[in-house]
């Protein structure tokens, strides 16, 4: 390890690492440019290729392209549809004719029962570009629409409603980059105090996002990577968060060996030997734990584990090289206008930190248990979560056009009209596939078969909103009517189809991943830690500050934001994120008490370990609660969900139960921690002084007696 750090950190590699760094990054910024070319955005593409709508969609082929999804193009005018608005109407169904992306002839325009809607439906193709080519579409439609309306309502819903509004959302993730910067910077100031010091890890994490997306694009490109928006923005978050945070653990390190040593290189090196295994450990966490979602059956999830595990592991690559160079370049005036003299005395220990150590200390069983019944409380709010997914226009925190478009529809049309559900059966079944989807309850209406190559397929329309919860129950009603038909091979598809397959297999990766996440995880802390007892209650205290922080955030989506639910891959993802990020900090605590107990005993490690780490701790908790809060600024409603989950349970880990419930836990508990290892069989100091830890840390005190 002291050969590895001193890399980074010498005379001469120190430029070395800068140079090849620069290298590598030419390339990479043009490569992560492309990353958008690669997005599969498509619902249908987020399901694996068993799912039952991916099967129709294969199936249907062969009757209508594949590539195409229904525009619902909706006027209304309250006091009613005069002749005029019919004339424009069918004037524009002909201009649509003739924008480029329209597929065929539009159906309609058809005047609602009221009189008071038209409805015409418009076919749209889905080019390489996805979301975005569709969102042109639907541009050049509205501009047609909207010419001369004289006071005619004008929106377009549906699926390609929905896609064009989805791209304008997303859009902002470039204002979402600066924002993050932003709090990363904001943050970092009121830590260091200092104008320039903040620039590096910011510098540095952008090197480490651009090499992440390059490399991630390669990997879509030529070896089937699913990647879509919701990766993209998540990267970046996650990236920031975490690589500023293995740069807040090196740095202070770092502040704490130029007061030893005078040379600011071999300063670096024994900052990196002594941090290095702590960082490695949490990014080897948090990366295994990421990558255990390619284990997912729902495509979005399963890509998603392996790009978050790059940026994981990019950004600690770059927080191990590339920050300690241009650290060391930078020399000490970087920590302007308080910089670690050789020599000078550290900050004086007794802190924040150091007094609510001396407060547990006292009473320490209380105290973990009073907490844990708080935290237990706060979970029970997770009863109420309602993670079943959301309609189309439930996605979004405002309302734009498809969101009231599709309103107005639901007013004067029924709802599922011009978005059906799809049934491919055998052509020898088609008539007792078509007698049984008119029988279930919510089928509108059911169109004659169409019969191609041995092969029917016809269109049911739902009575309900499409993505409503009605019209999933009403799919799963149909499956299981046309599913008893012998020998038809009945398939069922479309858009809620979809929904409904979303739903399940996010339920069933929920269900196979947690156990396994839990598992893997306990597995690197036994082997970190060399004991079973604190992996254990490590793992306790995250599972159970997961569930306070789902707790409390369900009761925030429902009585505070108001919002209709949550996606279905919600919970999943912010279970992985707080326990992969509450491990980060409770490795990053309990490597220093364990260091610190080498010396004193584990009563007295809980105490410095606290007060050597808290602030460092604090901080990096601060910063990855703003970035994730960061998401907010995306007009979605599962970006703002995901992200005030995370942010939420960054904060209550690392201001409760990294810094009271383990504390006191670790207090109460004393040498067992470490059962069965060998420091189990290490007594404590018979009372562990509370509020007096050490000025000097443990692994100092160790260096010198090894010098010695």
């Amino acid at each position: 390890m002291r050969k590895i750090a001193s890399l980074p950190s010498g005379r001469v590699a120190k430029w070395v690492v800068v140079a090849l760094w620069i290298a590598l990054l030419i390339p990479a910024v043009m490569l992560a440019g492309r990353l958008g070319d690669v997005e599969e955005n498509d619902n249908s593409a987020w399901l694996p290729g068993n799912a039952e709508s991916t099967k129709v969609v294969d199936r249907a082929t062969r009757f209508q392209p594949a590539d195409t999804v229904p525009a619902i193009v909706v006027y209304d005018r309250p006091a009613g549809i005069t002749p005029a608005d019919m004339t424009k109407a069918q004037a524009d169904a002909e201009a649509f004719e003739g924008v480029e992306g329209v597929v065929g002839q539009p159906q309609g325009p058809t005047t609602a029962e009221d009189g008071k809607a038209i409805q015409t439906v418009v076919q749209v193709r889905k080019d390489k570009e996805g979301w975005e080519g569709i969102g042109r579409v639907v541009d050049a439609m509205t501009e047609v629409g909207q010419r001369n309306a004289d006071g005619l309502g004008f929106h377009i819903t549906g699926p390609a409603g929905h896609a064009s509004d989805s791209i304008k959302a997303f859009s902002s993730g470039g204002d979402l980059t600066v924002i993050t910067a932003l709090v990363v910077v904001a943050i970092l100031l009121l830590t260091y105090r200092s104008p320039w010091l903040p620039l590096l890890p910011l510098v540095t994490a952008g090197a480490a996002l651009m090499t992440s997306e390059a490399v991630i694009y390669l990997l879509a490109e030529n070896a089937g990577l699913t990647v879509n928006k919701q990766t993209s923005f998540i990267l970046t978050v996650l990236v920031f968060g975490a690589a500023t945070d293995y740069a807040l653990l090196l740095t202070s390190r770092y502040r704490e060996e130029l007061r030893r040593h005078e040379d600011r290189h071999k300063a670096m090196a024994e900052a990196l030997r002594r941090s290095g295994p702590a960082i490695i450990a949490s990014a080897a966490t948090v990366a295994v734990s990421l990558m255990l979602l390619m284990l997912a059956t729902l495509n979005s999830t399963q890509g998603l584990g392996p790009a978050s595990a790059i940026g994981i592991l990019v950004g600690l690559l770059a927080m191990v090289t590339l920050m300690p160079a241009l650290l060391v370049i930078c020399d000490r005036w970087v920590f302007w206008p308080v910089k670690p003299a050789y020599g000078s005395a550290g900050p004086a220990k007794q802190g924040i930190w150091t007094k609510v150590g001396a407060a547990v200390s006292d009473r320490p069983r209380i105290v973990w248990i009073g907490t844990a019944l708080v935290l237990g409380v706060m979970v029970l709010g997770a009863l109420g979560l309602k993670a079943d997914g959301l309609s189309a226009k439930d996605q979004f925190t405002g309302k734009p056009q498809m969101a009231v478009g599709e309103e107005i529809h639901s007013r004067h049309f029924p709802a599922g009209a011009g978005d059906p559900i799809y049934v491919v059966a055998k052509a020898a079944s088609a008539e007792q596939v078509r007698i049984a989807l008119s029988g279930v309850p919510g089928i509108a209406g059911v169109s004659p078969p169409m019969v191609k190559n041995g092969e029917a397929i016809m269109l049911g329309e739902l009575k309900d909103a499409p993505s409503s919860t009605a019209a999933i129950s009403t799919v799963e009603q149909a499956r299981t009517a046309v599913h008893k038909i012998e020998g038809a091979d009945a398939e069922v598809g479309g858009n809620t189809a979809i929904l409904l397959d979303t739903q399940q297999a996010a339920t069933r990766d929920a269900e196979v991943i947690i156990p396994i996440v839990l598992l893997v995880v306990f597995l690197i802390l036994a082997l970190l830690l060399r004991a079973i007892v604190a992996p254990l209650l490590l793992m306790a205290t995250v599972v159970l500050s997961f569930g306070a922080a789902l707790g409390v955030s369900s009761l925030v989506f429902d009585h505070v934001f108001q919002f209709a639910g949550a996606e279905a891959s919600f919970p999943l993802l912010t279970f992985v994120f707080l326990v992969a990020l509450g491990v980060d900090y409770n490795i990053f605590l309990v490597t220093r008490v364990r260091e610190d107990a080498l010396l004193h005993g584990t009563r007295r490690g809980a105490l410095t370990g606290l007060s050597a780490t808290g602030g460092v701790i604090t901080s990096a908790g601060l910063v990855l609660a703003g970035t994730f809060a960061a998401m907010a600024s995306l007009p979605l409603v599962f970006a703002a969900e995901l992200g005030f989950a995370v942010a939420f349970g960054v904060l209550l880990d690392t201001m409760v139960v990294r810094s009271v419930l383990v504390t006191a836990l670790t207090l109460d508990v004393g040498r067992w921690m470490w059962w069965p290892g060998k420091l189990f069989r290490q007594h404590d100091d018979p009372r562990p002084q509370a509020g007096r830890p050490d000025h000097e840390p443990a692994s100092a005190r160790l260096h010198d007696r090894a010098s010695h």
